[in-house]
């Protein structure tokens, strides 16, 4: 079940919300959807899932444009908006049962169904409780569960993980990568670290365009950052002999001291930059105690491309 945006814009007023992006994502992808506040991922979200209609340009799910059939859509669709909009006077099974209704389930399903989500999302100590009695992070729970009720083909979740602890992260993380093997997932989440952690391919929008689109290797690689490696060897070689035999080998771009004499960070464009350092040291008589591949973070990424 795949998505696919072609040049679509969101104006409110004369404020672009959305410039012009466009993207595809495919089944069995878990695409991370990252920006800073007001850049515009939120309104995307809510175009796919046909709660927004675009200004201009095409949203298809499947091939079929959203704009002819946004009631179609949201039945294949599970939308965890940045808000949870949940009822607190309800209680957690009630509620679910509610939203499958209106989903138009087979009343013969739901309620096996709903144990199966309580089940999955962890909410079983909590079902007889009302929403509003619960913790922040139990009521994420179910605004999850309500995304999954239907055993939706598309995943649109807007910080999927916000108010969890660090272990039901981690299980919420899992949820999502299994759901992500048949599902077309597409996830937006403050926690850089997670969206790694989750995600095929990431997109960064920024000012409503879309800046970068790639796996996490790919969006490193194009940082134009290269790669950089933590060079240490022993104390006996003198600095300048190093500096020199390590600005020396081709694709080295910079050689600087590291904290003391004898530790140095080489970046360069080679990706066989640690076997020409080693040759290197070899033909330059020095001894390597240790080679480290140091990688560019993603926040580094997403700060170069979003800070204007």
């Amino acid at each position: 079940m795949s998505i696919r945006l072609e040049n679509v814009t969101k104006l409110f007023g004369e404020q672009y919300a959305v410039d012009d992006i466009s993207f595809e994502v495919k089944t069995g992808e878990i695409v991370g959807f990252l920006g800073p506040n007001g850049a515009g991922k939120t309104t995307t979200m809510k175009m796919i899932t046909g709660f927004l209609a675009p200004t201009a340009g095409k949203i298809f799910i499947n091939d079929q444009p959203v704009w002819k059939n946004p009631g179609a859509v949201k039945k294949i669709t599970g939308y965890l908006p940045e808000n949870n909009p949940l009822y607190y006077d309800m209680y957690v099974t009630d509620y679910l049962e509610y939203v499958a209704g209106l989903l138009q389930m087979e009343k013969g399903s739901i309620n096996q169904r709903v144990r199966e989500m309580v089940v999955v999302c962890g909410l079983d100590r909590e079902k007889h409780k009302k929403i509003g009695e619960l913790s922040k992070g139990f009521r994420q729970r179910v605004g999850l569960a309500q995304a999954l009720i239907h055993d939706p083909q598309i995943l649109i979740l807007d910080e999927p993980t916000t108010g969890l602890d660090p272990n039901q992260i981690i299980e919420i993380r899992n949820l999502i990568k299994e759901a992500g093997k048949e599902k077309t997932v597409i996830l937006s989440t403050h926690i850089l670290p997670e969206v790694e952690a989750m995600s095929d391919r990431i997109l960064i929008i920024n000012e409503g365009k879309i800046v970068a689109d790639g796996s996490p290797e790919s969006l490193r690689k194009a940082s134009g950052e290269g790669l950089t490696i933590r060079v240490k060897v022993d104390a006996e070689t003198s600095t300048e002999t190093v500096i020199e035999a390590l600005k020396s080998i081709p694709g080295v771009s910079a050689v600087d001291l590291f904290n003391d004499n004898n530790t140095f960070i080489v970046t360069g464009d080679s990706g066989d930059l640690n076997r020409l350092i080693f040759h290197s040291a070899i033909a330059n008589n020095f001894v390597l105690l240790e080679m480290t591949t140091i990688e560019t973070k993603l926040e580094d990424i997403f700060k170069e491309l979003t800070t204007t």
